[in-house]
């Protein structure tokens, strides 16, 4: 099956492009976890990269072809983290627009790598709309995550590595934001690992994408309520939407304390540091435990940027 915006072919391209930092993330079976949870469990860790996230791979990827020598764009902050960083190598001006609520860690990083940060509304869609006005008003091309294509196609290239496992997986349990690395990987599994069923997360607390998917229509929120800022979605994209159709076998809600449960869990049982967004799809084998029993199960650990008070806190 081909997609309608993107192709395997177009996600091999950008597999070439991409800078190496970003690629060939850990992918492996965690075991002690697995017994925990009563399944096979395989981890693909996207936090090992300078940004801690995944967003790395589209961000840099839409930078390799852009002309532009300034740029505007919203962000939780994994996003803009991952656009300041390819707009620093490439000499290109970012700023960067982000809740007043956003992730300090995230905020300082971003800042640290160049960018120009405006905090601006309560939530992130507010900072998306304004930064989009701002964008239009000035003449400078606003980049959108999920929106852009390129963003979908670079998280694609999470689909090419998860090919190379020995056995295909059961389930795959993808964190479910605006859709990029929903979109991206389900275009190279769908094809290619066909019998590997493609779920997606959202948190409860921010139900919309997955309100608008099993209503058949677009579904929007006056606000979020969820730690997992990095999926924390009141406007869905249309064209994410657009997209996934075909692409999706099922999608779940979890609730925000086994979230919390599920970061304890990694970093227990793996290791590893997981802000809550990367931590959904745990938190769905925890609330769902028979569906996966038995199962090859996989996961994509999409980030890992908590703040010391939220370490503290959380794990």
């Amino acid at each position: 099956m081909t997609h309608k915006r993107l192709s395997i072919n177009d996600i091999e391209i950008a597999n070439a492009l991409i800078d190496t930092v970003f690629l060939h993330s850990p992918q492996y079976v965690c075991e002690p976890l697995g017994a925990r949870l009563g399944c096979e469990m395989l981890l693909k860790v996207e936090t090992q990269n300078p940004i801690r996230s995944f967003k790395g791979r589209g961000a840099d990827f839409l930078i390799s072809k852009t002309t532009e020598k300034k740029l505007i764009c919203a962000s939780a902050g994994n996003f803009g983290q991952a656009m300041a960083y390819s707009c620093r190598k490439q000499n290109i001006g970012l700023t960067v627009y982000a809740s007043t609520k956003a992730n300090l860690l995230k905020i300082r990083r971003m800042k640290d790598l160049g960018a120009e940060v405006i905090l601006f509304g309560g939530d992130f869609d507010s900072a998306k709309e304004e930064a989009r006005r701002v964008g239009k008003e000035k003449g400078t091309r606003f980049v959108e995550d999920a929106q852009d294509v390129e963003t979908l196609v670079g998280a694609g290239t999470i689909g090419l590595e998860l090919l190379k496992l020995s056995q295909q997986l059961d389930f795959l349990l993808i964190p479910l934001g605006n859709g990029a690395l929903f979109n991206g990987i389900a275009t190279v599994m769908k094809a290619k690992s066909p019998k590997t069923q493609l779920i997606a997360i959202q948190s409860v607390g921010a139900p919309a994408m997955v309100e608008s998917l099993q209503s058949g229509k677009l579904v929007m929120h006056d606000k979020t309520q969820t730690i997992a800022d990095g999926i924390g979605v009141r406007v869905p994209i249309q064209q994410a939407l657009d997209d996934m159709n075909g692409l999706i076998d099922s999608s779940l809600l979890v609730k925000e304390e086994i979230i919390l449960d599920a970061m304890k869990l990694l970093h227990a049982h793996a290791g590893l540091v997981v802000e809550p967004s990367g931590a959904v799809g745990i938190a769905a084998i925890i609330e769902n435990r028979t569906l996966f029993e038995n199962k090859r199960v996989g996961t994509i650990i999409c980030g890992g940027n908590l703040t010391e008070e939220q370490m503290k806190m959380w794990l």
